[in-house]
């Protein structure tokens, strides 16, 4: 009798897995390496792809030249995630009804369940439980705000700089004051 994936047993989970798994390789919920969850250059070096073994290292692997036509990997999909979700604020109404405030909320909460690095998504649904992190929609300037604030907590985590949530509109809206976006 066949089993299906969730009764195979750990040795066969096991065999199935590289036999060591290159730091930045996440593992999913099924043990098996997440590609979404990891960055090209690491599930490179994990499946010994030609292009990684004749690649000279660089300061930042998102830098490294992956064919366009390729899923994307974790840092790929999340500059694509905050992007969309900074122009939705920028473009959000500064006196929203309740209606597109509700409508908001559930959104962000839809797209935490949603979002394909399950590791990710795991983690945006746990900050958005904690004390003060619940969506703020209740304006432009709030909700941007609040967004600016959860893009700072991830790139905390990871290590990355933070932005200056003051600024959010200059970045994101209108442009820069020095005119480098006229």
């Amino acid at each position: 009798m066949a089993r299906s994936g969730r009764e195979q047993t750990e040795q066969e989970q096991a065999e199935s897995l590289p036999a060591t798994v290159p730091k930045g390789v996440v593992l999913g919920p099924d043990g098996k390496p997440c590609r979404t969850c990891t960055d090209v250059s690491s599930w490179m070096a994990m499946t010994k792809s030609p292009k990684a073994l004749t690649r000279k290292p660089t300061a930042a692997p998102a830098t490294l030249p992956v064919p366009t036509d390729c899923p994307p990997d974790v840092e790929a999909l999340g500059r694509s995630s905050w992007t969309l979700l900074h122009s939705i604020t920028a473009t959000y109404p500064e006196r929203p009804t309740p209606q597109l405030q509700s409508e908001t909320s559930t959104f962000l909460h839809t797209f935490s369940k949603l979002y394909p690095c399950w590791h990710c998504a795991s983690d945006f649904q746990t900050w958005m439980k904690e004390a003060g992190n619940a969506p703020r929609v209740s304006s432009r300037d709030d909700f941007g705000r609040w967004m600016c604030q959860a893009h700072n907590a991830v790139n905390v985590k990871l290590g990355k700089s933070v932005f200056d949530c003051e600024r959010w509109e200059e970045r994101w809206r209108t442009g820069w004051k020095d005119g480098r976006c006229d």
